[in-house]
């Protein structure tokens, strides 16, 4: 490999490196600005939630933003088409309740992936910055060499100013990935904490919706349906 080519490639590695670190901290700007507002439509959302004894209406949901907001209309949907049969009849709550727990379930998967889009960037550039710097610091010591065989010296003057600016790449590839790790930890605790409390409202939006369905049961569908005894039950 040429003199040229060697520094060429040095240099490109130190630009995709600089390249790497804009990025990174571009999707830091983004992921707090995102988890910021999110927090905001959640603890406003639940505010509401809380004050409501049985299903929020369209009206209201239509209010509110936020994945737990959709969520919430999702499952209000689903359980709100789900009422009735083909033939016009009610469908027993076991099958609106398992109907209500798939849709909750599909909405907080597309709530999920929305949410950790940037993730895998994050963890790409925290995982392959340092080998990138390793590899600058390779190809810079061979041209650091050539320098040094080209000048017929080998005193530690001439040897440590090209070995020292080879290691350069290094220390920037490690100056890159700490923060992209960094990130990457902290906004994945985040998504955690807000999966497990989408998941926690749809546990709380599924008891309400078999509230709801028992109150409004004839007395003979009661009787009939095992699980409304049990739901009553439980509710009482």
């Amino acid at each position: 490999m040429s003199d040229a080519v060697t520094l060429w490639i040095v240099k490109a590695t130190f630009v995709l490196l600089i390249a790497a670190s804009a990025l990174t901290w571009a999707i830091v700007i983004v992921k707090t600005l995102q988890n910021f507002r999110l927090s905001r439509q959640t603890q406003s959302f639940y505010r509401s939630f809380e004050k409501t004894n049985g299903l929020p209406r369209s009206e209201e949901l239509a209010k509110y933003a936020g994945p737990v907001a959709r969520l919430a209309q999702a499952g209000l949907d689903s359980w709100q088409t789900s009422g009735k049969d083909s033939d016009g009849s009610t469908v027993e709550l076991p099958i609106r309740r398992d109907l209500l727990e798939r849709r909750l379930i599909q909405q907080l998967q597309r709530e999920k992936k929305g949410v950790e889009i940037g993730l895998p960037v994050l963890a790409s550039i925290g995982s392959t910055s340092p080998f990138v710097g390793l590899f600058g610091t390779v190809l810079g010591i061979i041209h650091a060499l050539q320098r040094i065989g080209g000048s017929g010296s080998a005193s530690l003057e001439v040897v440590a100013g090209p070995i020292g600016e080879a290691l350069e790449a290094t220390a920037v590839g490690i100056a890159v990935a700490v923060p992209a790790l960094i990130a990457y930890n902290f906004f994945l605790r985040r998504l955690k904490t807000l999966v497990g409390d989408l998941e926690d409202f749809s546990n709380t939006f599924i008891g309400h919706a078999v509230r709801s369905f028992i109150r409004v049961a004839p007395e003979t569908e009661r009787r009939s349906d095992p699980s409304l005894a049990i739901g009553q039950e439980a509710s009482a």
